[in-house]
C-alpha cells in the first residue's frame, strides 16, 4: 500500500498552492473574516476553472473521474491556507452521494453545475437535542401529493447562508428512535420558504447559521436513495467527510510547523535563535512528529473511503480522533512559540488555533471516534450518542 502522492497528485498540489497565493494566501480566510464574501465566489470560480470541483465527478458530468486520494493534495492545501467555505461538504460529501445513490435526473441537475463552480452544498445535519445519532433526526418531512413538506429546525449548519443546496437529513417514518425511517432530501435554498438565524462562531472563517424549515414544500424527485433508508446513506457521506476534514486539518499542521520553525530560526534572544534553546526545538520536534503520524492516518482514511475498505469506519475514526487533538496541540504549541506576539490579531496563529477548535467536534469528537473504533474491534456494544453542543 503506497501513501505517495503520485505525479498527477503532486501537481494538483502545486496548481492549489500557486492558485492560492495568486488570491492573496492567508489574506483569503481574513477577508472573509472582515465580511468580503467576493473572496469566496473568486476562489470557487477560479478551483471550477482549473476543475477542482470535478476531481471526483464522472467524465459523463464534467468532472476528471477521479477518487478521494486525488482529492487529498487540493484539501492539504486548503488547509494551510485555512480557506474558508463548503469544499469538503460539496466535493468530499455531496459528490459521492450523487454518484452513488443520485437519480440520473439528480445527477444532470446537480454534478455538471458543480464540476463548473456554481453550486455549492453543505449538510443540515445538527438538531435541538445536539446528538450524532438517529434519534436525533426528528424534521418530519410529510409527503402530500407530489411533494414533502418540511417542518423544523435545523442548528449550526455550515455556511447555510450562501450555499445553493441543502442536504438534509429527515423523519419521513418509523418510530422516532430508529434508523428506519429517516431520508435524506435536497433542498434548493432560492426556491425554499427557509429563515436564517446566523451565528457568532469561534472560527470566523467557518459560518454556521441556524435554519428553520416553516411549510417547506420538496418535489418528490429530490429525495436521495430510498425513502426511510437514509441513515445508512447518511454515514456513507460522513465517512468521506470526516476522511475530507482529516486531511485539510493536517495542511493546517503542517503549516503551523513551518511558522514555528521560522520563526525559531530568526527571533533572537540572549544573543541567539530560540531554536537553539531546548524548550522550543523539542516542542516543534513534537509538532513534526504528530504531523507525520497525522499525514499517514489521513492518507490510510482516504484510501479505505476510495476503495471501500473493510475497515473503512475504523480508518476513518482513527484518522478523526487523532488528527483533531494532533492539530489543536500544534496550533497551540505555535502560539506559545511565538510567545506574546502569538496572541496578537496581526500575526496569523490564531487562524489555526481557531479553526482546530471549531473542527474538535464537528461531526463527532475525539471521545465519540475513538468509541466507534471500540465497537469495530469490538470492545463495545453501543456508540454513546454524541453531544455536539451544549
Amino acid at each position: 500500500m503506497d501513501f505517495a502522492l503520485n505525479e498527477e497528485q503532486l501537481m494538483f498540489q502545486e496548481t492549489t498552492r500557486q492558485f492560492l497565493e495568486s488570491k492573496g494566501d492567508l489574506a483569503i480566510p481574513r477577508n472573509y473574516m472582515n465580511g468580503k464574501k467576493q473572496v469566496l465566489e473568486d476562489l470557487w470560480n477560479g478551483l471550477g476553472s482549473l476543475g477542482f470541483m470535478g476531481i471526483n465527478i464522472s467524465e459523463t458530468y464534467g468532472g476528471l473521474g477521479l477518487g478521494a486520494l486525488s482529492l487529498v493534495p487540493i484539501l492539504e492545501e486548503m488547509g494551510r491556507t485555512v480557506v474558508p467555505g463548503p469544499y469538503p461538504e460539496t466535493v468530499a460529501f455531496a459528490v459521492p452521494l450523487l454518484e452513488a445513490y443520485g437519480s440520473a435526473e439528480q445527477k444532470e441537475k446537480y454534478l455538471p453545475e458543480i464540476a463548473a463552480g456554481k453550486r455549492k452544498f453543505s449538510l443540515a445535519l445538527l438538531e435541538e437535542s445536539g446528538e450524532l445519532s438517529p434519534s436525533a433526526i426528528q424534521l418530519k418531512a410529510e409527503q402530500r401529493g407530489n411533494e414533502y413538506v418540511l417542518q423544523g429546525k435545523k442548528l449550526l449548519v455550515p455556511y447555510a447562508d450562501i450555499v445553493d443546496t441543502l442536504i438534509v437529513p429527515v423523519r419521513t417514518g418509523g418510530t422516532s428512535q430508529a434508523e428506519y425511517g429517516i431520508s435524506l432530501i435536497f433542498v434548493d435554498c432560492n426556491q425554499a420558504n427557509l429563515t436564517m438565524q446566523e451565528l457568532q462562531s469561534i472560527d470566523e472563517t467557518r459560518k454556521l447559521v441556524n435554519v428553520s424549515f416553516h411549510d417547506v414544500k420538496v418535489p418528490n424527485t429530490q429525495l436521495l436513495g430510498i425513502e426511510n433508508e437514509g441513515w445508512a446513506i447518511l454515514e456513507t457521506g460522513l465517512n468521506h467527510l470526516n476522511a475530507a476534514f482529516a486531511t485539510t486539518m493536517v495542511g493546517g499542521i503542517e503549516r503551523v510547523v513551518e511558522m514555528s520553525t521560522e520563526y525559531a530560526k530568526t527571533r533572537q534572544q540572549f544573543g541567539q535563535p530560540i531554536g537553539r534553546f531546548q524548550a522550543v526545538k523539542h516542542r516543534i520536534v513534537d509538532m513534526k512528529l504528530a504531523l507525520e503520524s497525522s499525514r499517514s492516518l489521513s492518507y490510510y482514511a482516504s484510501w479505505a473511503v476510495e476503495n471501500n475498505a473493510e475497515e473503512l469506519s475504523e480508518a476513518v475514526s482513527m484518522a478523526r480522533s487523532f488528527i483533531s487533538e494532533a492539530y489543536i496541540k500544534a496550533a497551540g504549541a505555535n502560539i506559545q512559540n511565538h510567545g506574546g506576539m502569538g496572541f496578537t490579531w496581526e500575526f496569523d496563529c490564531h487562524l489555526f488555533l481557531k479553526r482546530a477548535r471549531s473542527l474538535e467536534n464537528h461531526l463527532g469528537s475525539p471521545e465519540y471516534h475513538r468509541e466507534k473504533i471500540a465497537v469495530e474491534l469490538g470492545w463495545s456494544e453501543n456508540v454513546i450518542p454524541e453531544i455536539l453542543m451544549s
